[in-house]
């Protein structure tokens, strides 16, 4: 495959966008976010979903399975971007992610209805992580569908600026959730909106199942793809082709490493870990958390179409890795300035109080849990754990061998045992630390957060991570699409971006929480993000290159 851009001269002037374009652009986004609203409800939901479907186990091991299932989706995601992205090169665009929202929606809404542990036993988590599955199968195959139908309707030189839209989904997937579960617990109550309430955004899900079915429907196949079988040029084999040929594999790989590893991180920071880092770390309560990631989305969204559209101006590559250093270089002083807007009281007891880890450096071991399905048993790793959940920042010293475990909160030791936790949060509140349901953001009503000024502080450090987000996100899908001929388009580009969002994201935030947890650190996590976005950056700057003048229309780009 050839990597060349076209001769000079080829180009096409942009034109304004036709009534069928715009269609298709509709059809495209609208039925992915509404994909996407139905894979974050899980993510947002897990503690409830936990309670239902594994009280046959304590509070911490349902949380841990809870979360195993939810990261399932993202595990599978590759491989639902193999066996869809094949199907799509073989049968056609339309009718492959036609079939995926199907999926995904089915089995959103049979969450909802899936009666609980303690109705049908080990039967009702087997369904649930059966059904998280399909779900991040079909989102692996939703995805490339989706760019690939919309970069294959778009005018020369427009690219970037159609394919934002279906950039935009994620993001308003994930605020249409926020938004419903929002109104649906307000209005509820917590103990309904606890013991059933929870399945009410499920089961609307086959509303907009049926909306987006409805609208597929009435769509055509893309130019390019009807071109291809009409010449007889199509791929019999997408995925030896794709994948099994190393002028394609190369590109993969390229396309992997080069945009979406990067590109995935800063997305996932900008979005999930800012909301667990103000949650679990900054102890802001939910209500308050999700209302100011909300606004900041909000705001932010737009920037998706600016950055798309500044791609087709001067390039996918630069606006991408741009997205990436500028990210990496400013992760630290503004999760700091978080940190000091969200809960000063925590981030000058940060400053004040000393705490610190004694141990036998024999007896501590590695904290690293991603999955979260570890069990701590040695004093020294209950200890970090223990103090990095109540987000209480220490330092280790090592003692003699032998000697036990102890904890000093500004040169008063504690020991290591079963009142531990309790323990160490009453000296900690005595020294200085914020207590247990302190008042750490003026609560206000949806609106009213944009005119408090520690709530506006908040929304605006937490847009500038949504910009970031935008800057990466919204010309990535066009890039992926140039890359590949039309032959293996929908395999090609599907596989590198999805285990750059499922793995390199989607493990993100439990990821940067075990790393916390292992130094005593919190901004400690921020190395995970901020070592993939500077790696995409210089291997983006060596081997991408420059795709935006690209006919995608010939069979070798």
């Amino acid at each position: 495959m050839s990597m060349a851009a076209n001769a000079p001269g080829a180009k096409v002037a942009p034109r304004p966008m036709t009534t069928e374009e715009k269609r298709v652009i509709l059809a495209s986004s609208l039925g992915t976010v509404f994909e996407w609203y139905d894979f974050y409800l899980y993510g947002s939901l897990a503690v409830m979903i936990g309670a239902h479907f594994f009280s046959a186990f304590d509070p911490n091991t349902r949380a841990i399975f809870a979360l195993l299932a939810f990261a399932a989706g993202f595990l599978v995601r590759p491989f639902g971007a193999l066996f869809f992205g094949r199907l799509g090169d073989l049968i056609g665009r339309k009718y492959t992610f036609l079939v995926t929202i199907v999926i995904m929606g089915a089995s959103t809404f049979l969450v909802g209805l899936l009666p609980s542990y303690n109705t049908i036993g080990w039967v009702a988590p087997v369904i649930l992580i059966a059904l998280r599955m399909l779900q991040g199968l079909a989102l692996g195959g939703e995805y490339g569908g989706a760019a690939v139908y919309v970069a294959e309707h778009a005018p020369p030189g427009r690219r970037g600026f159609y394919t934002s839209w279906i950039q935009t989904t994620a993001t308003l997937g994930l605020l249409l959730s926020l938004i419903v579960i929002l109104v649906i617990r307000v209005n509820m109550g917590e103990a309904d909106f606890a013991a059933w309430g929870w399945r009410i955004p499920f089961l609307l899900s086959i509303f907009l199942l049926a909306v987006s079915v409805w609208i597929r429907l009435q769509m055509q196949e893309s130019p390019a793809f009807k071109k291809m079988k009409e010449e007889g040029t199509g791929s019999k084999a997408p995925l030896t082709e794709a994948f099994g040929q190393w002028k394609n594999a190369r590109i993969a790989l390229i396309a992997l490493f080069g945009l979406t590893m990067g590109q995935a991180v800063v997305w996932y920071t900008g979005q999930f870990y800012a909301l667990f880092f103000i949650q679990s770390i900054l102890k802001v309560d939910l209500y308050s958390a999700n209302v100011l990631i909300a606004w900041a989305l909000i705001i932010g969204t737009g920037g998706f179409i600016f950055f798309g559209s500044l791609s087709d101006r001067i390039g996918r590559k630069p606006v991408i890795l741009a997205g990436c250093l500028i990210a990496a270089l400013t992760y630290f002083p503004l999760f700091g300035a978080l940190t000091k807007a969200a809960n000063p009281g925590l981030a000058a007891a940060h400053e004040n109080v000393k705490v610190q880890v004694v141990a036998d450096p024999a007896t501590c071991g590695s904290v690293f849990d991603p999955v979260g399905i570890r069990t701590f048993t040695s004093p020294c790793d209950i200890a970090r754990r223990t103090l990095a959940t109540q987000a209480i920042v220490y330092t280790s010293a090592p003692a003699p061998a032998g000697t036990p475990t102890k904890v000093t909160v500004n040169g008063k030791e504690l020991a290591v045992d079963a009142t531990f936790a309790a323990t160490v949060a009453k000296e900690a509140v005595a020294a200085g630390y914020p207590a247990p349901g302190d008042a750490r953001i003026v609560k206000t009503g949806f609106f009213g957060a944009l005119f408090g000024g520690q709530s506006l502080t908040i929304i605006g450090i937490l847009t500038i991570l949504i910009i970031y987000v935008t800057m990466v996100y919204g010309p990535v899908a066009a890039a992926l699409v140039e890359l590949f001929p039309t032959r293996i388009r929908y395999t090609g580009m599907s596989l590198p971006y999805h285990i750059g969002n499922g793995w390199f994201g989607g493990l993100l935030p439990a990821t940067a929480f075990a790393m916390v947890a292992g130094t005593g650190d919190i901004y400690y996590g921020l190395w995970y993000p901020i070592v993939f976005a500077l790696a995409t950056f210089v291997i983006g700057m060596l081997l991408v290159p420059e795709t935006k003048d690209r006919d995608i229309t010939t069979h070798e780009n």
